[in-house]
This record gives C-alpha cells, sequence and structure tokens, in this order.
C-alpha cells in the first residue's frame, strides 16, 4: 500500500499537498524528472503540450484572447465556446522539435516507472501517428490506444473566405474522437510475477464480469467542472476516473502527471483514494490547480463507469 509519505518524499518538501496522498509540485517537469529516482512511479497519466500552443508568445495571446495559435471560437447562445489549439499551422520544423521532445520525455518516463507500468497519453489526431512512434522510440511497448469519442470544434469548416462559393465543402472532417496512446513498459518477468512484485503490467477490469474497453464515449467538461477549472485543455472527470482507476491494476501505486495544469488528473486520483504527483510549471495554472483539485474530486461520479 503506498502511503503519504511515499508521495510527499517523491514529490519533494516544496510540494503543494492537495489531499491524502495527492502533491502538486511547481517545477519544469524535465529538470523536476531528472531528479526522481529510478522505479519510482507506477502509471503515467498526461495530456502533454504540443509545441506552440503553451510557449510563451501564443499562450500569452490565448489569455489576451488574440488568439495566435489557439482558434477562439465565437460565442453560442449567448456561451463563450473553449479556445482550441490549431495544429495545423505547425511545419516541418515544429513536427520534428515535437518528435524529439517526446523522445526525451518517454525516456525519463520509462526510467522513472517501475517495470509494467502504463503511460496513457492524450493526443490529437493530426499529430498521434509521429507523437506515439516517438514514445515507442523511446523504448516503451505501444499497448493499443484509447478513443475517447468527444466533437470537438475541430474541423468541419467550409474554406476560409469562400463559404458562399463553396457551400457544400468542408476543408477537414468534423473531429469526433481523440486518442490516447497507451504503452507499457517492458516487464519483470510474466504478468503475474510483475503484478505480484511491482503491481504493475496489466490493467485494471471494470467489474469481475467486464474488462476495460478501449472506447470510452465522453463528452467535454461543462458546468461545474469548467466553472471550477476554466483551463484550455480541461479533461472530464468523468474519463480521467475511468484511466486512472485502470492504470493501477491492483488498485494501489502512484501516479504521475508531469503536465498536471488544472489539476484534473489529480483530482481522479483522489477521487479514487490513490497516490499521485503532479508537476506544472505556470505559476497561475499552478494556483487554479491548488484550488481545483478537492473540488473536482468531490464531483459526483455522473456514471463514470458506464459505457
Amino acid at each position: 500500500m503506498i502511503d503519504a509519505s511515499a508521495v510527499l518524499r517523491l514529490a519533494g518538501a516544496e510540494a503543494r499537498v492537495l489531499g491524502p496522498n495527492i502533491a502538486l509540485v511547481h517545477a519544469d517537469a524535465r529538470a523536476w524528472l531528472a531528479s526522481l529516482p529510478d522505479r519510482s512511479v507506477h502509471a503515467i497519466v498526461t495530456d502533454p503540450p504540443y509545441g506552440l500552443e503553451y510557449e510563451e508568445t501564443d499562450h500569452d495571446k490565448l489569455r489576451g484572447g488574440k488568439g495566435g495559435v489557439w482558434r477562439i471560437p465565437p460565442t453560442l447562445n449567448g456561451v463563450q465556446r473553449a479556445p482550441v489549439p490549431r495544429f495545423t499551422v505547425l511545419g516541418p520544423r515544429e513536427v520534428e522539435a515535437l518528435r524529439r521532445f517526446f523522445v526525451a520525455a518517454a525516456r525519463e518516463w520509462l526510467r522513472v516507472l517501475v517495470p509494467g507500468g502504463h503511460v496513457f497519453l492524450a493526443s490529437n489526431p493530426l499529430l498521434s501517428t509521429g507523437t506515439f512512434a516517438a514514445v515507442a522510440e523511446a523504448g516503451f511497448e505501444k499497448r493499443g490506444e484509447i478513443i475517447r469519442l468527444v466533437t470537438t470544434l475541430r474541423g468541419g469548416d467550409r474554406p476560409k473566405g469562400a463559404h458562399d462559393e463553396f457551400p457544400d465543402v468542408s476543408v477537414m472532417p468534423r473531429a469526433a474522437w481523440e486518442p490516447w496512446g497507451l504503452f507499457r513498459k517492458p516487464l519483470d518477468g510474466t504478468v503475474a510475477e510483475n503484478l505480484r512484485r511491482w503491481g504493475t503490467g496489466g490493467l485494471r477490469r471494470r467489474s469481475a464480469e467486464e474488462p476495460f474497453r478501449d472506447v470510452i464515449p465522453c463528452a467535454p467538461a461543462r458546468g461545474a467542472e469548467r466553472r471550477i477549472a476554466p483551463h484550455p485543455s480541461l479533461k472530464p472527470q468523468r474519463f480521467l476516473r475511468q484511466i486512472v482507476r485502470a492504470a493501477l491494476p491492483v488498485g494501489t501505486g502512484i501516479v504521475l502527471d508531469p503536465f498536471a495544469g488544472s489539476g484534473s488528473t489529480l483530482a481522479a486520483a483522489l477521487h479514487l483514494g490513490v497516490g499521485a504527483i503532479g508537476v506544472e510549471r505556470d505559476a497561475a495554472y499552478l494556483a487554479l490547480a491548488t484550488e481545483a483539485v478537492p473540488l473536482l474530486a468531490a464531483l459526483a461520479d455522473r456514471g463514470d463507469r458506464s459505457a
């Protein structure tokens, strides 16, 4: 059983304690991970940055409502819709930089995970192929993909400046799914031996009768979640609770989110009663997560184990 002292020893004395076995660290993930001992965490669940949208210039534009590489959608029925990053603006140089970033990050993830530990890595249909290949290049076994069925605001638009001329044309399909890469660190022996020694190697079933599935319908975070944690990349608790639960097959261990953002992964772990450490370098998001994690964790399940 993982206790609070184990989480705090890893997170460090400066970490913010947000609940039993839950810690949030203010640091750059790459630098902080370098100080983490080998074989010290049991799973990684994260929605990482994909380059330009979280670089200082474009992030400042987002916060100022000017967009940059972010698309600021118009209001709908008086409601301001959430911004989405426009990954189509990334050129070959940025895509190659992303590949190098994910290879380097995944090598550190491989080091700090115990054998058999899984990585659940959020991506998008435009960049997932290269990203997932980079993680495999670092030494992980690709174990499939988790498909979150969710209608987004990406794609589906008519040609810019020629809506009337080409009313029956969409430049890209409207995205209705979000890929999450599923990777595993190589096992120490058989799956059963790995489970006995490390508590990892498989995925926790939904029930005795039903396995964890790789397709999860889940709408975007709205209502109370969005009010609690107005982060541009907020993932809903209904989805993350299923992922975090599956990531710890025997129900115990430490989940790491190196790009904590709003703290939604930590909130899912707190709700489930498992250990988690988040790392966030942005001071504003750190403050947001500090307030949001206990509130998100307290939200009702809303059928988080339903198909």
